[in-house]
């Protein structure tokens, strides 16, 4: 027999829900619908669980996480939902059901769906994931000039949108690599402060240097000089001790190592802009561009090929899809699961991060590019592709000619060659074993 569920506790801050354009409970009327689609018109960051009767439903935009826990009470089922394991695993704890707690059994909501589920009991059925953005692929001519334009200029609609529900007064900082997202965010947001008659002096471009020796800093002073933003620039030098990878495990509550180090040199960054800045609330950065344009290294991965790369819909944004036998259903796939390094370490020293490159309008320019035409099955064209595309783009609609270097991890440009190799040693069975080893106490 199964029973419908008893409670829903919720565990998400309501003061996180930063929606633009509705109220939250405008927002789960449109969960509860029938047809998905209109939540695709949920503007801005959310994290939503909606209940009619023996139905909950829940979804999230790609920026940030929402997960869940069915526990079993003697009354029936508690669906508890929350952005962290740990934050489940201490409610559970609260509540005396902490001997039913094991992270595997956590489950992550798959962005751009609406996750139902109904009469949960003995046994669980599985939830109904029902897509809510479906953009159409190559639809868009293949003239990187048109593609550029375009691109760009949601990304500055973007901007423009978030721009506009923020404090006026609010400074703004880009962690800055000089890389092409970065430099994208930031050319852009510097026209557009112009535009609306703002100062662009609200503008900062953060730029981590650990033990100084990074090259990003380097980069950065390049590009901001060939741009005429100098005054834009400000490197924040760290030492190596400050890099902790196993600190970074802990808080993105993940073990993929690429993550975890891109994670761990965010959290020095962060930290150190929050011992400078007490007070600096407001963060927009690059995630995303990469997923968007397609931009790494296929023959790092054995699965891929330029094939299933260019063919397979929102492949970097979701991974292999929800109905895949890869799916995870702990973490999802793709960005979808690798939002957190950002969302968690933002949220962990109180900091409001945005990128525009995870808003749908952007994405959706970005499967309409016809990669397959426009790489003809090369590697090397389609590693060439994004900084044409967004060059072109930035150029169009700033007038500013944006300098394009070769494409560098966060992780490996804010320090030597050397040094990273020394603070990274970790294999992904050791992260791993130390995320599982903090949930030892609790649990089978």
């Amino acid at each position: 027999m199964q029973y419908p569920i008893a409670r829903v506790i919720d565990l998400v801050d309501p003061a996180t829900q930063r929606l633009w354009n509705m109220d939250s409970e405008a927002a789960r009327q449109r969960l509860l619908a029938l047809d998905p689609t209109p939540v695709l018109d949920i503007e801005g960051s959310f994290a939503l669980v909606a209940r009619e009767g023996e139905r909950v439903c829940l979804a999230r935009s790609l920026d940030r996480p929402l997960r869940y826990f069915l526990a079993k009470d003697t009354d029936g089922p508690v669906l508890i939902v929350g952005e962290r394991i740990d934050d489940i695993r201490r409610t559970l704890e609260q509540h005396g059901w902490a001997g039913q707690f094991h992270p595997t059994y956590t489950r992550m909501v798959p962005a751009h769906h609406v996750t139902t589920l109904r009469l949960l009991g003995c046994p669980d059925p599985n939830p109904v994931h029902r897509r809510f953005f479906e953009p159409p692929m190559g639809v868009l001519p293949p003239n990187p000039e048109v593609i550029g334009r375009r691109y760009v200029e949601a990304l500055y609609d973007e901007l423009r949108r978030w721009l506009a529900v923020q404090d006026p007064r609010a400074p703004i900082g880009v962690p800055f690599s000089g890389g092409v997202d970065s430099g994208a965010v930031l050319l852009t947001l510097n026209r557009l402060l112009l535009d609306l008659g703002q100062s662009p002096a609200r503008l900062k471009a953060f730029t981590l240097s650990i033990d100084g020796r990074g090259e990003d800093a380097r980069q950065a002073r390049e590009f901001l000089g060939a741009t005429g933003l100098e005054m834009l620039a400000e490197v924040i030098e760290v030492p190596a001790q400050a890099i902790d990878p196993l600190e970074a495990v802990t808080v993105i509550e993940d073990y993929k190592p690429l993550d975890v180090e891109c994670a761990a040199v965010s959290l020095a960054l962060l930290r150190a802009i929050r011992d400078r800045y007490p007070d600096w609330r407001l963060v927009v950065d690059g995630d995303g561009g990469d997923e968007n344009l397609k931009d790494y290294p296929i023959e790092e991965n054995a699965e891929l090929t330029i094939r299933s790369v260019v063919n397979n819909r929102l492949l970097y944004q979701e991974g292999w899809g929800v109905e895949s036998i890869k799916h995870s259903l702990v973490y999802t796939g793709g960005y979808s699961r690798g939002c957190v390094r950002t969302y968690a370490c933002q949220s962990r020293y109180g900091f409001e991060g945005f990128s525009p490159f995870t808003r749908p309008r952007v994405i959706a320019v970005a499967e309409a590019i016809p990669f397959g035409a426009l790489t003809e099955g090369s590697n090397e064209k389609l590693y060439a592709l994004k900084g044409d595309i967004v060059r072109r783009g930035v150029r169009a609609v700033t007038g500013l000619d944006m300098p394009v270097f070769p494409k560098r991890r966060f992780q490996h440009g804010s320090a030597s060659a050397d040094l990273v190799e020394r603070l990274f040693t970790g294999e992904e069975s050791g992260y791993r074993a130390h995320f599982l080893a903090s949930h030892a106490s609790a649990g089978a």
